[in-house]
Parts: structure tokens; C-alpha cells; sequence
């Protein structure tokens, strides 16, 4: 057996969950082509993972990475973490199909003037290939993308049949360009008038590519339950898997409430496909919204447009400047970014180890001060919830990270360790990984990942970027 690369003596956690094993790795072009014991094989090159867990390349299943994948740099956030896969245009946003004139939040958060360049979705997915992008990336429709396109700014109202279909025909165009799902934030103004019969119109052609539909919910606050049984509908009239993004419980007066969002999601999930995933931290972030602060013990500001100056600065310190109350100083920096501390960390333990649970940053990496999310995930899932805290093992922890979420959203040969898949791996330290990001300094590489592969080459090791072009377009194939 010819081999490039053998990473010798780690600790195998191979994301299915199981326990982790003692196992070589053999590595030839963009493949694992051996696991097991290779004392007799050579290499060109050998690894010592002596002390070091070997695991697939982190999955991050909700991203809003659709501009930043073409932007240099931008993507060292997710690699210095370990992940090796993004799945992006969530929430109901993506940079394509657009040809709208006009940016309105919360659009805002991905796109910006000069980047509603890619009226078709091919168009898109030509400029990740030309340039080259630093990890592999699966990209959605975003429906709010479409509504914009189709409805202009008149988007207080459900879409009339003219305009679904011409939303339907996008998406239709766009899935067989190569698009892999479709995702909905009906939470958010612009699309919160589309009612189910509307979604349901334009998402129709997601059957037959058996492409997911993706959901910021309606409501993640005290119309939770109403908003699962919404997205169960809508599931069940697709005929397709539905993903219930970033779940949380959203307000202090609904916490605890995970005990019967959980059960509800369990008992869908018996009769039909249903998929959920998380973050780790009891804080969200989004666009700043007045109607949002009241639920929230406390607003930390991310951008502001008319005063930059305030990011990383809470709502209340900002009001004190501007002598106004909160709601005041809202209405004045926007349009903004905002953290809104509203989550009960119970609530959030117990989404984490549900066992269907899988792990995505929903990081915003245009913000001006992100939240931690964005550099922090995937190592605190490790560190601080699988090992500190002992939430689930780590061999759980990989697998919520890896070979659910690749099982999940059916990307094949990704997310396990095995002989024939792609070389996606990480190497990190067990008694050390850690985020290091935090709310008052979020932009800080995690501790203890060691080193990254994507598709056979070593892009990160020891804390220092080897590549920015190893990545490659996911797509979903037509489903005969």
C-alpha cells in the first residue's frame, strides 16, 4: 500500500459514537485508505498522535459563512476549532439566487453592497470553486433571499401565487445547480407574513432532490409549541427531512420548557424525519430588535451602523451615553448586531444531550464583536461540557460533532474515520482542548487543537494556516 501520511498511536474516536480505539491512520490523496494497526506500512511522511485524540473533521451544521467563505482569513475562525465542513444559508438568508436592489435586515447579517453579484445560484457556486475555499461547505437557499427578490420591500404580506411560483422556480433552478436545501426564519419581519401554505408552495421541489428544509422557527419563545407543530407540517406535506434550527427556549418566563419541546421533537421523530441542533452558550445573537430586549436580562451590542464606536458594549452602558432608556438607544444604533443573554443554561444542557442533538456555531462572522460562538463551539463542546462538566463522553461529544450531523443531512463519506472516506480529520489534545473565546473577547482561538486535515492535506497545525483552497462545494444530486 502506497501512502502519503501515517498518523501513528492517537486515540481513534471515529464518530460513530463508539468508545475510541488505538488505530493508525493511512492517508493517500484526499482519502483515508487504511485504519488500523500499520506498524509494517511506510509513508512519506509519519505523524506521532502519541496523547492525541484523532477524530473526523468537526460538521458545523448552521453557519452563516456564505460571504466569509470568500473572504481570505475569514474561515481560520471554524478551522482553529477543527472543523472541516460548514453548512451555510440558514435562518432563511443566503448571498444566492439575488437580484434584489436593496439590503434590509435581516440580510444584513451576510450580505453587504457588492455582494449581490450572483443572481443565479450557479453563479455562486462557480465563485467558490474558482477561487478556492479553506473548508468544505454545503449551501442552502435562503427563502427571505427569495422573497426579496420576488416581492421587492413589499414582504409585510404572503407571497400571492404568481410570486410562489416564481420563489418555487428559483429554488427549483437552484437545487439542480447544486444547491443542498433550503431553509426558512420565519422569526424575522421579512418573512414572518409567509404562512405555511406559502412555504410549503415554494419549497415543493425539495422531494424530489431529497433536500432538507431547514427552520429558524416562528417562534422560539412562549409559542414554541405552536412553531413545532408548524415545522412538523410542513415536513410531513414535503415529504422531506426537517431540521428545527439553533434550538432553544427563549425568555425567562419559558425556562424549563426544554423538557416538553423535547419530548414533542421525540415523538415526531418516531413518525417521521426530524432533525435538531444547538449551541453551546446561553446567549443568542442576532439583529438588534427593540421588540427583542425585553425578554433578555442583558443586550450586548455586536455592530452598529450609525455608531460603530458601541460594539462589545451592552444596550444599558450605550443607553447611559446617549442619556435614553434601553428601548431608546435600540431604536438609535440600528441597524445593528446584538447578544441577548435570555437563555437558561438547564435548558441548555438538556438540548445539548439530547441524543439526536447536533452541534452548530450559528456564528455571525461579519460582526464587529461577535459572540464567542463564532471561534468557540466545537472545543467547548469538548472541553467544557464532555469533559469538565460530564455531560455526555467524549466519544458522544465527536459523534454530535461528526457522523450525526454527516448521517443527519446524508453528506456522504464525511463525518467517520473509516477506509474509503474523505480525509477530513483533527487532531486535538483530550486533557487540554478548550474555547478560549469569550463574550468580552471573542475573537480567540480555542486551546489544544493541534492539527487539521481537509481531503488529504494538512491546513492547520500547531497554530499556524497551511491552506485557504482545500475545501470543496458539497452538492445534492437529483434523486432519480
Amino acid at each position: 500500500m502506497k501512502l502519503d501520511v501515517i498518523i501513528r498511536g492517537g486515540r481513534l474516536f471515529d464518530g460513530s459514537g463508539d468508545a475510541p480505539r488505538s488505530a493508525d491512520i493511512g492517508l493517500a490523496d484526499d482519502r483515508i485508505q487504511a485504519v488500523g494497526d500499520l506498524s509494517a506500512a511506510v509513508a512519506a511522511r509519519d505523524i506521532d498522535a502519541t496523547g492525541l485524540a484523532v477524530a473526523p473533521g468537526f460538521i458545523d451544521v448552521h453557519t452563516h459563512d456564505d460571504r466569509a467563505l470568500l473572504t481570505p482569513g475569514m474561515m481560520l475562525a471554524k478551522i482553529s476549532q477543527g472543523v472541516t465542513t460548514v453548512i451555510t444559508g440558514n435562518c432563511g438568508l443566503s448571498l444566492a439566487p439575488a437580484s434584489m436592489s436593496h439590503i434590509q435586515a435581516p440580510l444584513d447579517l451576510i450580505a453587504a453592497p457588492g455582494w449581490l453579484r450572483f443572481p443565479r445560484f450557479a453563479d455562486y457556486l462557480a465563485a467558490l470553486q474558482r477561487q478556492g475555499i479553506a473548508v468544505n461547505a454545503a449551501c442552502m437557499v435562503g427563502h427571505t433571499t427569495l422573497r426579496a427578490n420576488v416581492m421587492g420591500n413589499d414582504l409585510q404580506r404572503s407571497a400571492s401565487l404568481w410570486e410562489r411560483e416564481q420563489m418555487r422556480s428559483q429554488l427549483e433552478t437552484s437545487l439542480e445547480a447544486g444547491a443542498f436545501g433550503f431553509s426558512t426564519g420565519t422569526f424575522y419581519p421579512p418573512a414572518r407574513a409567509a404562512d405555511l401554505e406559502e412555504i410549503v408552495a415554494v419549497a415543493a421541489p425539495l422531494a424530489r432532490f431529497d433536500a432538507p428544509y431547514v427552520t429558524h422557527m416562528r417562534n422560539e419563545a412562549e409559542g414554541v409549541m405552536a412553531s413545532l407543530e408548524e415545522t412538523f407540517e410542513i415536513g410531513r406535506r414535503l415529504g422531506v427531512r426537517v431540521v428545527i434550527s439553533h434550538h432553544k427556549i427563549a425568555g425567562v418566563a419559558n425556562h424549563g420548557r426544554s423538557v416538553e419541546t423535547l419530548a414533542r421533537i421525540g415523538a415526531a421523530m418516531a413518525r417521521q424525519r426530524v432533525s435538531l441542533d444547538c449551541y453551546p452558550y446561553n446567549a443568542s445573537s442576532t439583529t438588534l430588535n427593540p421588540a427583542f430586549v425585553a425578554r433578555a436580562s442583558s443586550v450586548l451590542v455586536t455592530w452598529s451602523t450609525p455608531y460603530p464606536q458601541y460594539a462589545g458594549k451592552t444596550l444599558a452602558e450605550i443607553a447611559g451615553l446617549l442619556g435614553c432608556d434601553d428601548l431608546q438607544a435600540a431604536e438609535r444604533l440600528m441597524p445593528a448586531g446584538a447578544i441577548y443573554f435570555m437563555m437558561d443554561e438547564q435548558d441548555v444542557q438538556r438540548i445539548l444531550a439530547f441524543p439526536q442533538t447536533m452541534i452548530g456555531s450559528d456564528g455571525m462572522p461579519h460582526d464587529e464583536h461577535p459572540h464567542p460562538r463564532l471561534w468557540g463551539t466545537f472545543p467547548r463542546i469538548l472541553g467544557h461540557y464532555a469533559r469538565d462538566l460530564g455531560l455526555f463522553p467524549l466519544e458522544t461529544a465527536v459523534h454530535k460533532m461528526s457522523g450525526l450531523t454527516a448521517a443527519e443531512m446524508g453528506i456522504p463519506e464525511r463525518g467517520r474515520v473509516m477506509a474509503g472516506y474523505f480525509a477530513d480529520l483533527v487532531l486535538f489534545e483530550p486533557g487540554s482542548v478548550m474555547d478560549c473565546a469569550r463574550f468580552a473577547d471573542p475573537k480567540v482561538r480555542s486551546a489544544g487543537i493541534r492539527q487539521v486535515w481537509i481531503n488529504g492535506r494538512q491546513v492547520y497545525a500547531d497554530g499556524v494556516l497551511h491552506s485557504e483552497t482545500a475545501g470543496r462545494v458539497i452538492t445534492r444530486p437529483a434523486v432519480a
